[in-house]
């Protein structure tokens, strides 16, 4: 999705593409992958499994992994790891994780995996998001790991860093930190909303020039053909405005989702 333009952007188009940028993760959990499965494992999944089966095998699969990386010292496997998503394709996982609660493993490790594509994919429109969340370096700022005016690859460093830390050290740190991201960007989103006019005004360009109507008619058209632009762009601008709100809301619940996950894991309850 393009959202270079999510930022800077006074008119709808801006807003829309705000819009996106927290619609991609917040409200959506699913990304086009490659289909790279192992066939026979397909084969079993589409057999049907009952829901036990299907639950014990997320935990398994998830506790799994996760110690895998953990106990390892080879930075390819960690690698591999990290960009399983982009390399491999992630249809079976999904179909084991991305049904699984916020508050267990496997359901926390495929939220860390969606924020990262999320972060990697909306680089550019959430360095700026970030910058009205948190216009100075504060709290959040040091526990996140990102400097008060991050660039677009200081967000996708950050993707990273959370992820790999989450596999190479403190789990709970790295769930903390994505919560923090997703708090900050929540912010952002929610003061772009409540910045954004309630309604679309005629820009310079859309109004006519005194003097040009040589008819009362030509007028009368005009001005109808005008009036149609303004309630498209105060349809666009309610829109977006709803937009971010909406993603600001499901930001917050995610981030939520982090942090409490964060808690059960340093009690020993997280499986």
């Amino acid at each position: 999705m393009s959202i270079d333009s999510a930022t800077g952007a006074s008119g709808a188009s801006g807003y829309g593409s705000m819009r996106a940028a927290g619609a991609g993760f917040a409200s959506s959990g699913r990304f086009a992958r490659p289909a790279q499965l192992d066939p026979a494992l397909m084969d079993h999944m589409s057999g049907g499994l009952d829901p036990q089966q299907l639950s014990d095998m997320s935990h398994a699969t998830a506790a799994s992994l996760l110690d895998r990386v953990h106990h390892t010292a080879d930075p390819e496997v960690v690698r591999r790891t990290l960009n399983l998503v982009e390399t491999k394709g992630v249809d079976l996982v999904a179909e084991l994780w991305s049904h699984s609660d916020s508050d267990t493993l496997p359901g926390v490790l495929w939220r860390l995996y969606m924020l990262r594509t999320w972060m990697q994919r909306n680089r550019d429109a959430l360095s700026r998001i970030w910058r009205v969340g948190e216009p100075a370096a504060g709290p959040a700022s040091v526990v996140a790991g990102i400097d008060e005016a991050p660039t677009a690859d200081d967000i996708a460093d950050t993707a990273d860093s959370i992820l790999s830390g989450a596999f190479t050290g403190d789990f709970a740190m790295a769930l903390d930190r994505a919560g923090v991201f997703c708090d900050v960007i929540a912010r952002g989103l929610t003061t772009m909303s409540e910045a954004a006019p309630a309604n679309a005004t005629h820009d310079d360009g859309d109004a006519a020039p005194s003097g040009t109507s040589d008819t009362a008619n030509s007028t009368a058209a005009h001005g109808s053909e005008a009036g149609a632009t303004t309630g498209a762009k105060a349809h666009a601008h309610a829109n977006a405005k709803s937009g971010m709100q909406s993603t600001a809301t499901s930001l917050h619940h995610t981030a939520q989702d982090f942090h409490v996950a964060a808690k059960l894991w340093r009690e020993g309850r997280l499986d």
